[in-house]
């Protein structure tokens, strides 16, 4: 979102563009400023658009990571129980 602009500023004030050297001081100002603005725009409208397409729904986790986790646990489950009750 930065970097659109300043190219946009920077590309006019050096005469990088195609035909912006024709133009008087003011035009290539005003010009610059209004694509600036503009690309600012189409960068938000961008965001926009991606955040719509996101999906809404409930996060599901991964049904592997899942299966893993649920036997890490049973692995462990009982062999802590042991261990606590020698230490008491």
């Amino acid at each position: 979102m930065f970097a659109a602009p300043m190219a946009i500023l920077y590309g006019f004030n050096h005469n990088f563009l195609p035909g912006s050297s024709e133009l008087s001081q003011e035009s290539m100002t005003l010009l610059s400023g209004i694509l600036a603005v503009f690309s600012v725009n189409v960068v938000i409208a961008f965001y926009i658009y991606m955040a719509m397409k996101e999906p809404s729904g409930k996060p599901e986790p991964d049904p592997k990571f899942l299966a893993q986790a649920k036997a890490s646990i049973k692995q462990s489950g009982p062999s802590q129980a042991s261990d606590r009750s020698k230490h008491e």
